[in-house]
């Protein structure tokens, strides 16, 4: 992560793009496409003012169903510990919440009276929707660090500023539960900025992903008594929506392999199994709401345990600890407690989902329907679309998989992610492996790793 706006740009052309693309222009050369992919969120969905100059008061509590007391603890603590290395580059350090909303500010006392002037304080909201694009909302939308350089800030009032943040992610959710930036006032960052703020968001998330590991046990612990009692199809899922476990009944139920980690307890958040079932996950967070309102709550939501078959009742029962949701039971083909309705209003005219590429200085808007596959290099992924292929605006297959797997997208292989919707043929490798094509016109083959084979198969029919 550095300092410059583009191989080609400069501030006085970001600038003009800027105010071009907020007039209603949509192909804007010279900008970063993160910029732009930020540009596109504040003016067609956030409708951010741009003449804004004082950030909003933060309204209401950050749901995140996570409690991050801890978390915010130690992030104050690095906030406070970078804040008097900064103080010497006349910088200033802020946390956030998930929501945007600050928390703390340290740094420069003069750099800090100056972001007094735009309400860079605690207390004030930093997200995306309410102040535009900023080291910290923008943050906050993607996963990994983020540079925000003068006039690429969606408030030219904001200008003045160079900001890098990061996201701290739920390691079990994926959600952001806080941010941490720092900003200099009319200078450049130091190049040392990206690899502290990589250093100190895997800090705190390591200690997320402890807690993760302890809320796995005790939904195992619960699991294991409850399968005790009941011999019919069960599993237990963490907040998330993904399976920890599930006993005999329940693997074949959902005709999941006699190897896969669910089978005998995955305690580790990699080797959780994600359901795809449409409207689990929704009846899940549904019950996890429900239970605040009483622990012994329980309740179903009628679903199909495989594509293409019946639905049947779901009974979810959530698992509480200390006054937190920590999972859920789910009893398949057991209706029992109060049904689920799922959501009582569609919106009207939809936007409908986009992926977003990148192909020369434009961004490229996909319909999911329009990805055959994505392929990893390295922490680049590229799109195999209808339109060619093209460069996701997102680094990192895992997160490219986390925007797509609610579309028919399932893994097959540590560098490949299929949309199981284009997979037209299959075939066997020279050694048996197995091969999908989503195009018999083109040679594209993608290979099918032996760990994911037997769910492929599941998930396929055959």
């Amino acid at each position: 992560m550095g300092n410059a706006l583009g191989p080609t740009s400069t501030a006085s052309s970001v600038a003009r793009a800027r105010e071009s693309f907020a007039a209603g222009e949509d192909v804007v050369k010279g900008v970063r496409p993160e910029i732009l992919a930020s540009w596109y969120r504040c003016r067609d969905r956030y409708e951010v003012d741009r003449t804004l100059d004082v950030a909003p008061g933060a309204t209401g509590e950050n749901d995140s169903r996570l409690d991050n007391r801890v978390f915010f603890t130690a992030l104050g603590g690095l906030g406070a510990l970078a804040g008097r290395e900064v103080e010497r580059d006349s910088g200033v350090v802020t946390v956030t919440d998930g929501g945007g909303r600050v928390l703390g500010v340290w740094g420069d006392p003069s750099a800090r009276r100056q972001a007094d002037l735009n309400n860079l304080a605690p207390w004030s909201s930093w997200s995306e929707r309410c102040t535009g694009t900023n080291g910290m909302g923008t943050a906050l939308e993607v996963p990994g660090p983020v540079t925000v350089i003068g006039p690429e800030h969606w408030c030219e009032s904001f200008n003045q500023w160079s900001c890098a943040g990061i996201s701290v992610r739920d390691v079990v959710t994926g959600a952001p539960v806080a941010s941490i930036n720092i900003s200099r006032l009319n200078a450049p960052l130091s190049p040392h900025v990206s690899s502290w703020l990589t250093a100190a968001a895997a800090c705190v998330e390591h200690g997320i992903y402890r807690r993760a590991l302890a809320e796995a046990e005790k939904v195992l612990a619960e699991f294991n008594r409850t399968s005790s009692r009941e011999t019919g199809p069960l599993m237990a899922m963490d907040r998330g929506g993904n399976v920890i476990s599930a006993n005999d009944a329940a693997v074949s139920l959902l005709k999941l392999s006699d190897d896969n980690p669910v089978a005998s307890g995955a305690i580790e958040p990699k080797d959780r199994w994600n359901p795809n079932i449409p409207g689990l996950l929704e009846a899940a967070r549904w019950a996890m709401d429900r239970a605040l309102e009483s622990a012994r709550w329980s309740g179903y939501a009628t679903l199909p345990a495989c594509p293409g078959e019946a639905a049947i009742p779901m009974t979810m029962r959530p698992i509480v600890e200390s006054n937190h949701v920590v999972g859920v039971l789910c009893a398949l083909g057991v209706q029992e407690g109060e049904p689920y309705q799922g959501e009582s209003k569609q919106p009207v005219n939809p936007v409908p989902p986009r992926v977003i590429g990148v192909r020369d200085d434009r961004l490229v808007l996909l319909s999911p329907a329009e990805i055959r596959y994505a392929e990893a290099d390295r922490s680049t992924v590229w799109l195999s679309t209808d339109r060619g292929r093209i460069q996701a605006a997102t680094r990192g297959l895992d997160n490219v998989e986390a925007a797509l797997t609610n579309f028919g997208f399932h893994r097959v292989h540590r560098r490949f992610l299929v949309n199981l919707r284009r997979v037209v043929e299959l075939e066997r490798g020279f050694k048996g492996e197995l091969v999908l094509i989503t195009d018999p016109r083109s040679p594209e083959h993608v290979p099918v790793s032996r760990r994911h084979a037997p769910e492929l198969r599941r998930l396929l029919g055959v």
